[in-house]
């Protein structure tokens, strides 16, 4: 039992020492930046900057970003069961508030260490040599994005295209960029200002369902009516068809007599799904008219040519085919 004790008193003699030690250095360590937050480290004007004064700039900042973030939380729960048109206003309040939140926190983080806002002089004109040096592309962009948020010609949630082909569903639009999200789940940045600048295609700015044409061509001699028939049972068997509303139902046309078939057009409404992946969609109507047309036993046509053979030498083979002349002599 002496030994254990003995043990015990040497370690915790070794515990209060070394928690002496490190209490002694977080001291040090705190006097050294309680000096440090009186040392001026630059002069902004006649306005001395001490390393408190950054401190308080950041922690002013730090309490504005952790205030636009809950803000921006809550408006995401609220408009997460709104509809599509709220849900983009809602978005749109968001984003706006953090601007306003994030300008408003830095205003009162330069205000606190003592700058003198009444001079703007030296800020126009170091935001203007700034934007002389390169900052053009930046401000371009988040002005572009102020006119998006205000304008909603492009929304969150949007299947939009763009002149260079690519496509995708608006996820996020942001102060410089706005990201899009393909159909193979790559997030893509684009830069604001190209959706002011370039022409945009918004397959659902207006409404979230739209018509897609399939043209299609059957033999000649085949009969319309089946033809059609055969088509509208392929659109009712693809899930992206919308059936139940007046006025949009599939329809099926004749548009031309082609070299070597009847073209024919299958036009159908499709849901928001289908909207989305126009690929796959017109995929999926393919697939169901090839079948269809194979089960009604409709020829779908393929380019023929007639190939007429002509064998030269056309008077040596009529020589060889007539009967020979028979030979006359003379007695004399």
């Amino acid at each position: 039992m002496v030994v254990v004790d003995n043990a015990a008193a040497e370690r915790t003699g070794a515990f209060k020492s070394w928690l002496s030690t490190a209490s002694r250095s977080i001291k040090t360590a705190y006097i050294r930046v309680a000096g440090l937050a009186d040392v001026t480290l630059f002069d902004v004007g006649d306005t001395p900057v001490t390393g408190g004064d950054i401190l308080r700039v950041l922690l002013i900042l730090t309490v504005a970003y952790l205030l636009s973030r809950g803000i921006r939380h809550a408006i995401r729960r609220v408009g997460s069961s709104e509809s599509s048109g709220t849900q983009a206003s809602l978005y749109t309040v968001g984003r706006l508030s953090h601007y306003a939140i994030i300008i408003l926190g830095l205003v009162i983080a330069l205000s606190s260490i003592g700058l003198d806002f009444s001079n703007l002089a030296l800020v126009a004109g170091a935001l203007s040599v700034g934007i002389g040096f390169g900052l053009q592309s930046i401000v371009n962009n988040f002005v572009s994005g102020l006119i998006i948020l205000f304008e909603h010609s492009l929304r969150v949630g949007d299947y939009i295209e763009l002149d260079t082909g690519l496509t995708g569903t608006v996820k996020a639009i942001n102060v410089r960029s706005t990201l899009i999200n393909t159909n193979d789940n790559i997030d893509i940045v684009v830069p604001n200002s190209e959706f002011v600048t370039t022409k945009l295609t918004n397959w659902t700015l207006g409404e979230r369902i739209l018509r897609v044409r399939i043209p299609f061509g059957v033999a000649y001699g085949s009969d319309k009516d089946t033809v059609k028939k055969a088509a509208l049972e392929a659109a009712a068997e693809v899930p992206f068809t919308l059936t139940h509303m007046k006025g949009r139902e599939p329809d099926v046309w004749l548009v031309e007599y082609g070299d070597s078939s009847l073209n024919f057009l299958l036009l159908v409404w499709v849901n928001r799904q289908g909207a989305r992946r126009p690929t796959r969609t017109r995929s999926a109507y393919l697939w169901a008219l090839e079948t269809k047309l194979t089960e009604h036993g409709i020829e779908i046509p393929f380019p023929q040519r007639d190939l007429h053979l002509r064998s030269g030498w056309p008077d040596a083979q009529q020589t060889a085919s007539s009967p020979p002349t028979p030979s006359t002599t003379q007695e004399e």
